[in-house]
């Protein structure tokens, strides 16, 4: 049976419950609406007390709603909750900015509706987080499934680009008091964890040895990247040496001349003492 198109006014849509995505205002999408009207309809489902549910096509409402339209296209299909998520995770996961929150909540979503797909069939599904996107390994679904166990705070850290990926898997195997020692720790000094440092909590925090203290101690430590540096060009120095010195050669000459230069303040800072 193929489906059916029909004209459905804006107020007897609703968003599905458990969208992990984020409707966010869309300029040039209302814009689009305004000139050419919805291009490509919506998907939905009927609901049981009246009205459809949106599957896929939440910010193409919102356009609509910003643009004054009062109806909309959309494709009717009868589905169960489990094909509904799936459909709704694979109608979103193509667009071109979706933050790492939405990915980890639409990953768990949609592999907890494989594994009951598989329930409800009879099937023993294996690795089935391997099955639940195209582009992107069983094990790195899984890594961003582990954001889900961040704090909210936290979570929008990463989204937000202050803490990196990887960091932040790490940090997600922390408990919850320990994660928010972190926070707190992070806002007071402002500062944010390394991978390193992200590993060195998970493994004292495995071992039951992450508390307050440990946590401020491995935050305030200095990174490396952190150190001041001083940084000559060879070209910059180079006449100042004999032709053909490496410049292995020429940072040997530097540290041997800084070396000879203080220990001569040293004695005139001595000789002053003595007088």
């Amino acid at each position: 049976m193929k489906d059916k198109i029909i004209n459905i006014p804006l107020a007897d849509l609703h968003p599905f419950p458990a969208n992990p995505f984020a409707v966010r205002e869309d300029e040039q999408l209302q814009d689009s609406v305004r000139d050419y009207g919805v291009i490509s309809p919506l998907v939905v489902r009927p609901r049981d007390y009246g009205g459809y549910e949106i599957i896929s096509g939440h910010r193409r409402k919102a356009a609509c709603e910003a643009a004054g339209t009062l109806t909309v296209p959309a494709f009717v299909r009868k589905m169960d909750d489990t094909a509904a998520i799936i459909a709704l995770v694979d109608s979103n996961l193509h667009r071109e900015h979706v933050l790492p929150s939405e990915k980890a909540h639409a990953y768990k979503l949609k592999l907890d509706a494989i594994k009951h797909q598989g329930v409800a069939c009879g099937q023993l599904v294996h690795k089935s987080r391997d099955m639940v996107a195209e582009n992107e390994s069983g094990r790195q679904v899984q890594r961003y499934i582990r954001l889900t166990e961040l704090n909210p705070q936290i979570l929008q850290m990463v989204d937000e680009g202050k803490i990196a990926f990887s960091p932040a898997v790490e940090l997600s195997y922390l408990k919850p008091q320990e994660q928010a020692d972190l926070l707190e720790t992070m806002e007071t000094e402002e500062r944010t964890p390394s991978h390193a440092q992200a590993i060195r909590m998970r493994r004292l925090s495995a071992d039951g040895k992450l508390d307050m203290d440990t946590v401020f101690a491995i935050m305030t430590e200095e990174k490396p990247n952190q150190k001041e540096q001083i940084k000559l060009k060879a070209d910059n120095i180079k006449d100042f040496f004999p032709k053909g010195y490496t410049t292995r050669q020429m940072q040997d000459v530097i540290i041997r001349l800084l070396t000879d230069y203080q220990q001569r303040r040293e004695r005139a800072a001595r000789n002053r003492d003595t007088r």
